[in-house]
């Protein structure tokens, strides 16, 4: 098969041990993200098949009618929300999906709690240019851990709090509430009393049509002025705008981000603030979770090109 890879930032992919599957296809990798429909109209037309990191390009309806030879979309990690997957119905494309794994976007999260916390990401610059101990950090024992959603990442960040010997508070929809419950966990009286007494706030619900926009002004407005947001989730699960409002104003305190609205991203107001601390989206973006995902991509692939039975989200 002619394959195409989009969005390899970091030029990884050739030398994952996973990549040895696809020996024996014409393989293009592209290291940089389009947006313009032409642009990538020319760089897909002669695929027969698109392997996608993450959500990195949505592939439209719009798209799908430009790329006659395309067969089949091949998806790291297991959402496909990106993909117009009635679209692909109707050419008659099928779409993969392979697992995911909750490690290393826990991990990551529970990094971003004690760089902004402890504000490492100063301090390192402080030492570089001379200057010593210019902040107060804050400790993490016996404060608040609020978490907004309790699934796969949600429970293992909770269980790193009680590491820490932290108080856990829950947040989410009834069965979220549920889970709490069975873990032995305290779940908030509400939303808004979640946001009132976190110490710090871990967002972790997945985006859909009743999250975008779930956390609003209001919300983030009775957080306290020493509270941190912590995002690693999705960024429009926060209402357009508020968290750099909110950040202004002083409630929270802190915030750190792993995700923007638009992504790359690169003049995002966010990145420029004191007091966020910003990373590139690098949840999942981890040794490991590589060989994993692509793994699971590339054995699909395979698998459709061998005929034997696939799973089609487009089906």
């Amino acid at each position: 098969m002619k394959i195409v890879i989009a969005d390899d930032y970091q030029d990884c992919v050739r030398h994952l041990d996973a990549f040895a599957a696809l020996s024996g296809h014409d393989v293009t990798v592209y290291h940089d993200t389009l947006t313009d429909l032409e642009a990538l109209v020319e760089r897909f037309q002669p695929a027969d098949a698109l392997v996608l990191i993450r959500e990195r390009t949505p592939i439209t309806a719009e798209l799908l009618e430009r790329l006659p030879n395309l067969k089949v979309i091949s998806q790291t990690g297991g959402g496909a929300a990106h993909v117009d997957l009635k679209a692909c119905q109707r050419h008659g494309i099928t779409v993969m999906a392979g697992k995911g794994s909750p490690y290393a976007a826990a991990e990551l999260t529970w990094g971003l709690i004690l760089s902004a916390m402890r504000h490492l990401p100063e301090e390192v610059a402080n030492l570089k240019a001379g200057r010593w101990q210019q902040t107060l950090g804050t400790g993490l024992k016996g404060r608040t851990l609020g978490i907004f959603g309790f699934g796969k990442i949600g429970s293992l960040v909770a269980r790193y709090a009680q590491a820490f010997e932290m108080n856990v508070l829950i947040w989410g929809r009834e069965g979220t509430q549920a889970r709490a419950l069975e873990a032995g966990l305290t779940v908030a009286e509400s939303q808004n009393d979640l946001f009132q007494r976190a110490d710090v706030l871990s967002l972790h619900l997945r985006l859909n049509n009743e999250t975008r926009g779930i956390v609003t002004e209001d919300h983030l407005a009775r957080m306290k002025s020493t509270a941190l947001l912590v995002n690693t989730s999705r960024a429009p699960l926060v209402a357009p705008g508020a968290l750099v409002s909110a950040l202004k104003a002083g409630r929270p305190g802190r915030a750190a981000v792993d995700v923007f609205d638009s992504e790359p991203a690169h003049d995002d107001p966010l990145i420029q603030l004191p007091n966020c601390v910003a990373t590139p989206h690098l949840g999942y973006v981890e040794k490991d979770s590589y060989e994993l995902y692509f793994g699971d991509a590339f054995a699909n692939l395979n698998a459709f090109n061998n005929g034997e039975p696939v799973t089609n989200l487009a089906s």
